[in-house]
């Protein structure tokens, strides 16, 4: 038979070759997207150390070899701004690392092998071993160069793991695997949960441990925060006050006869 006479299978061809072509447009376009996204953060981050730098570049022509923190406080700060900087990135990553609930949903963001995430973990041990000691210490231009460089990494880095995270979610997971952090999720609202007996709390979360065992490995601090739930005491309910009983009346005395004033026999 000849070619021709299967001319009816061009018509499905041609719709799986459009289903294809369409699916690899929203790929596309789903990574333009986001490498539009990165470029914006790099870019808000660069015009803020421009700034900064015009700021050491400021001190360096005054004179000195050191940047002397303690004589600004205001723009020529420029440790305290990048130490703000710091503690707010690391207070963002630590929201995920001790709530469980959020580790749960978002487990990327506690998982080192994912690309993304052991970049930014590189990058905050980076910004944490080049962060001076304190904002009175005095550095030199070099290694606020440096610490501003690093800071800056650190934010791109994890605004870039946060939004993978949120974008895979449990993705990464198979099914049984996802239905075992369902479950983990439901039995956590009930290990937090203060109207649950204490004894509700515990089974529960031993059971959370056992779902999570081999899906997401729990830092001992969030461990330690999430059986401070766990064992918080359950408020009792208040009683109502009793009024004060009414005093007892006090027995009455009898009168004593005075022996005096008895009369006597015959008078």
């Amino acid at each position: 038979m000849e070619w021709w006479n299967y001319w009816w299978l061009l018509f499905p061809l041609m719709g799986m070759a459009g289903g294809a072509a369409k699916a690899w447009e929203r790929n596309a376009k789903r990574r333009h997207e986001r490498r539009l996204e990165t470029l914006r953060l790099k870019t808000q981050l660069r015009t803020a150390e421009i700034e900064a730098r015009g700021v050491t570049r400021q001190a360096k022509q005054r004179g000195p070899s050191f940047v002397d923190t303690t004589a600004s406080v205001s723009s020529d700060d420029l440790l305290g701004r990048l130490f703000t900087e710091h503690d707010e990135i690391t207070a963002r990553w630590l929201d995920y690392e001790l709530d469980v609930a959020k580790l749960i949903a978002f487990p990327a963001m506690s998982d080192g092998r994912q690309p993304l995430t052991a970049a930014f973990l590189r990058a905050k041990k980076k910004a944490d071993a080049l962060r001076p000691a304190s904002t009175d210490a005095k550095v030199s231009d070099t290694q606020v160069g440096e610490y501003l460089q690093a800071v800056g990494d650190y934010a791109v880095a994890f605004e870039i793991a946060e939004k993978d995270a949120r974008r895979l979610r449990d993705s990464t997971f198979t099914e049984p695997e996802r239905k075992r952090l369902d479950r983990a999720q439901q039995l956590l609202k009930v290990a937090v949960d203060e109207s649950a007996t204490q004894a509700e709390r515990n089974v529960a979360y031993k059971r959370v441990r056992e779902e999570l065992d081999g899906l997401i490995l729990l830092s001992d601090d969030a461990v330690t925060v999430l059986e401070k739930q766990v064992a918080r005491e359950i408020a009792a309910p208040a009683t109502p006050m009793e009024p004060p009983a009414a005093p007892a009346p006090e027995p009455q005395r009898m009168p004593i006869a005075d022996p005096l004033r008895q009369p006597r026999e015959g008078a």
